[in-house]
């Protein structure tokens, strides 16, 4: 007979778990509807499982994590991978990548976006299609095109009508938009339709060639940096992926689902959402470099390493600029790079050494204080 919601609170409230497994258990057991018994095999076996996984006292997790990681990075491919199917979008995966993400570069390789759209956007393919149009970046060359006219000193655009309905633009829209970038004299011809002419200030071949060059760094519409966007149906609804990536920008946009957007750019996660995301942002993208290679990787290892580049409040690369560069030991530091700068800069600041860690222990020869090192017997 299944016992009630008090009892069952009554045993698992004691317990020495943490609350979400706590709160994991409590559920499971009144929606399965457990005796008392049952739980008690359940609890008694979820506390050997639990005590098995915690870390033994002075356990070198650093190093564990180090060679749990390091190790399986070894055995990965440099390639890049088109992705979720789409030829147009290609991502950075493997070691490229895993150094990418531990060096907390600033702008990745390959930014992309999944962007997820609300509801009304995501079921209908033409309201996705006109957000893909607002997000991607419109440039004169997807518009028109253009020629130099020599003869005139003009530069002609010829827009095409199909293209400009698509992506709800006006030649009067796009003749604005050159006005406002360009210093140069934009006209729309009256004979043509849908023909847009420029004049340079002055009649010279050179400007012309620099209007000519000029006129291809403008955005028409849509956000800068975004390159590319594609739709895809996922089950019921709509995603669009981007190539480049302005998460910023693309959260402001009506019609984007603000909880479910995300980036592979962990430096934009970190100012847009701050810290707390940006650590997790650090442990998706790694668990999911190392799966995709087929490799497990314990994710307290990554957990470990995020925390290490996230602990004081901003993303720190693992290297000399960062963390490694950054180590209270003298000889820490010396021992990842630049060796002679950093005992010469020590030895004219007078610094101590409190010779407290592992790499600095191994290098004067003593017993480093983690494992055995770290117990002491006294004899009576």
């Amino acid at each position: 007979m299944s016992i009630s919601e008090a009892t069952i609170d009554s045993m698992i409230e004691p317990l020495d778990l943490p609350m979400n497994i706590k709160k994991t258990l409590r559920e499971d057991a009144i929606k399965v509807g457990v005796t008392k018994k049952e739980l008690e095999d359940i609890i008694e076996r979820l506390m050997a499982s639990y005590e098995y996984a915690c870390v033994e006292p002075c356990e070198a997790v650093g190093v564990v994590s180090a060679q749990s990681i390091g190790e399986p990075g070894t055995q990965m491919t440099m390639r890049t991978f088109h992705y979720a199917g789409v030829a147009e979008i290609n991502v950075t995966l493997g070691l490229p990548r895993l150094i990418e993400i531990v060096d907390a570069r600033k702008q990745p390789s390959t930014p992309m976006m999944t962007i997820a759209l609300e509801e009304g956007y995501a079921t209908d393919r033409d309201m996705a299609r006109v957000l893909a149009w607002e997000i991607e970046a419109t440039h004169i060359e997807h518009l028109a095109d253009i020629t130099t006219d020599l003869a005139n000193m003009q530069l002609i655009i010829d827009l095409h009508e199909k293209t400009l309905m698509h992506r709800s633009l006006t030649a009067d829209d796009i003749a604005d938009k050159l006005r406002d970038s360009l210093d140069v004299m934009v006209t729309i011809s009256e004979n043509v339709q849908n023909q847009i002419i420029l004049t340079p200030n002055s009649p010279s071949y050179r400007e012309l060639l620099q209007l000519a060059k000029n006129i291809h760094n403008i955005t028409l519409k849509g956000i800068e940096g975004i390159k590319r966007v594609v739709i895809r149906k996922d089950g019921e609804e709509y995603t669009l992926y981007t190539e480049g990536s302005q998460l910023k920008e693309v959260l402001q946009i009506e019609g984007v689902d603000v909880t479910r957007t995300y980036t592979n750019n962990i430096g934009e996660i970190y100012e847009v959402f701050g810290i707390e995301a940006a650590r997790n942002a650090i442990i998706t993208e790694a668990t999911n470099t190392l799966s995709e290679q087929g490799l497990t990787v314990d994710i307290r290892h990554i957990m470990l390493v995020s925390d290490i580049m996230c602990s004081d409040g901003e993303v720190k690369q693992i290297g000399r600029h960062g963390i490694s560069g950054e180590k209270a030991s003298v000889f820490a530091r010396a021992a990842f790079e630049v060796t002679v700068n950093h005992l010469l800069d020590a030895g004219m600041r007078g610094d101590r050494d409190e010779l407290n860690g592992v790499t600095e222990n191994i290098i004067v020869g003593q017993p480093i204080k983690l494992g055995t090192g770290d117990v002491h017997l006294i004899s009576r």
